[in-house]
């Protein structure tokens, strides 16, 4: 899941982070470096072949269709996590100046990016040490028992008198957010009916596109009072109080239920959020699952050396690569100074079309994404992304009229974050949990984030030494060259998967499933 923040200038070595995305038809990795379309087999004869195709009665989901309103609440519920990701992100956007004049280090850019990217540390070993958590505590606990570091964070950052006391906010922010970004695609993917997994997956992508604009509307004071920040930090644990008291009331994963032998427990969810007709068939094929995969054994990070774990990691590892090397950062670090180009000189107003451009792509994937799919979806944002940077190059390395040049740029900018917000942010996050195994999930997801982070960091580290040495119209078109080699990446090595259950897609992967399970 996944958004991204704006900041004010570019500040080297300030980050901004997304959410994420996911989608499949993937590529196998070999750790003897071997490489090659992911083979999808269901039989002992290890014959390759597409994902069966989704059951007839399983329609495309239609206004009048509220088969997914049950599990709403919990999904919403857990998305809070996606609204403080987004909060946070761009609380720090505004106040930064006020915060290193209140605190002691005022002029000096690089404790000023410390204090912002500090978060994306915390958040790397929070995506480590998630898939763990998981597995042992399921996931209402684990949202319940991550809500601790966001909300000490929160509190330490808004009362800290020092540059230390900042930082070690920031971190457990970061900490927390690590865990939930890994947490809720896994949640949301495992609660949701097959039906409707893909749109309400969006929910994650909504949640820090609101996070991110509520935090830039309470920004605004504080371009008038420089203790602002101090108010809206002690605002950022209220959320994780709300996420902790409303995970009291959602249901567990009724996936994780079976697996640790609750079994009354599972059926009595998928009764009340997928219907009293899914009780049977769901429960047998959870069961199977985890005959055939010794899933209630729990597992160990070696095993994702092992086929066909591997080939899923390098796979999630693949899409966060891609993903943050299209530049979705780096084009937000420079968006501001692209709208004061053309005379929108408040960073607030900047950073506001482009929270409504982002939201605006969010509503639309969720219509479209189990209606077209995930791989077409993420074919289409990132030609559309590619489309954006090329526009956006042409403007700057060949303007004829300086007026036109800065509208293009603007045209560029805007067209980028909302075709990404479509397909590169939702599906990138919601693939990987759907092309996992259940007994592999948890580490699958932590391994895939932990990437996203340490390339999101690299993004934001070397963007503007590279824009100094090369140009923006340059890096802008690497941007777009990454996004089309994004493109031919989902077309020919990744699998459709709106539809089909988690459990049916396991099966599927796994060529052996029918061997063993005999």
């Amino acid at each position: 899941m996944w958004v991204a923040t704006v900041l004010p200038k570019p500040v080297p070595p300030v980050l901004s982070v997304l959410t994420s995305s996911r989608n499949p038809k993937q590529s196998s990795f070999h750790f003897r470096f071997s490489y090659r379309p992911l083979n999808l087999e269901v039989s002992a004869t290890k014959q390759q072949q597409q994902l069966p195709e989704p059951k007839a009665d399983k329609k495309n989901p239609s206004s009048s269709d509220l088969g997914w309103l049950p599990a709403f609440p919990h999904v919403l519920i857990a998305s809070m996590s996606n609204f403080l990701f987004g909060y946070h992100i761009g609380v720090m956007n505004g106040p930064i100046v006020s915060v290193a004049k209140e605190l002691g280090f005022e002029g000096n850019s690089t404790l000023e990016g410390l204090v912002v990217s500090i978060f994306i540390a915390g958040a790397f070993l929070g995506s480590v040490a998630s898939g763990s958590l998981v597995d042992k505590l399921g996931c209402r606990r684990t949202f319940q028992l991550d809500t601790i570091p966001l909300i000490l964070g929160a509190l330490v950052s808004a009362q800290a008198h020092s540059l230390d006391e900042i930082l070690w906010g920031r971190f457990l922010v970061g900490l927390g957010i690590g865990v939930h970004t890994v947490l809720v695609p896994i949640y949301i993917s495992e609660v949701a009916p097959t039906k409707y997994r893909g749109s309400l997956g969006t929910l994650c992508q909504i949640g820090t596109c609101l996070g991110i604009i509520a935090s830039l509307f309470l920004d605004i004071p504080s371009e008038t009072d420089p203790h602002w920040w101090r108010t809206i930090l002690y605002i950022a644990s209220a959320p994780g109080f709300i996420l902790a008291l409303g995970m009291q009331f959602a249901v567990e994963s009724p996936r994780w239920l079976c697996k640790v032998g609750r079994l009354d427990d599972a059926k009595t969810v998928i009764r009340n959020i997928w219907g009293s007709s899914e009780v049977e068939t769901a429960i047998q094929d959870f069961q199977s699952v985890i005959k055939n995969n010794g899933v209630n054994v729990g597992s160990g990070w070696l095993e994702l050396l092992e086929e066909p774990h591997s080939r899923v990691a390098f796979i999630g590892g693949a899409l966060f690569v891609l993903q943050q090397f299209a530049g979705i950062n780096g084009v937000l670090y420079f968006s501001s100074l692209t709208f004061k180009d053309v005379g929108i000189t408040s960073s607030s107003l900047a950073s506001l079309f482009v929270g409504l451009a982002n939201f605006a792509g969010a509503l639309c994937a969720v219509y479209l994404m189990d209606k077209e799919g995930r791989q077409k979806l993420l074919i289409g944002s990132y030609l559309g992304m590619a489309v954006s940077m090329f526009l956006i190059a042409c403007a700057i390395g060949f303007p004829v009229d300086e007026e036109l040049s800065h509208n293009l740029s603007i045209l560029g900018t805007l067209m980028y974050i909302f075709t990404f917000a479509i397909g590169a942010g939702p599906v990138t996050g919601l693939i990987i949990p759907e092309l996992s195994s259940a007994k592999m999930r948890g580490k699958i997801m932590g391994f895939s984030f932990s990437v996203h982070w340490v390339c999101n960091f690299l993004v934001g580290l070397l963007f503007l030494d590279l824009v100094e040495i090369f140009g923006v119209a340059p890096v802008y078109t690497g941007f777009g060259s990454v996004s089309l080699l994004a493109a031919i990446y989902a077309k020919y090595f990744l699998v459709e998967t709106k539809g089909r259950s988690l459990e049916e897609i396991e099966m599927s992967l796994n060529p052996d499933f029918s061997v063993r399970d005999k």
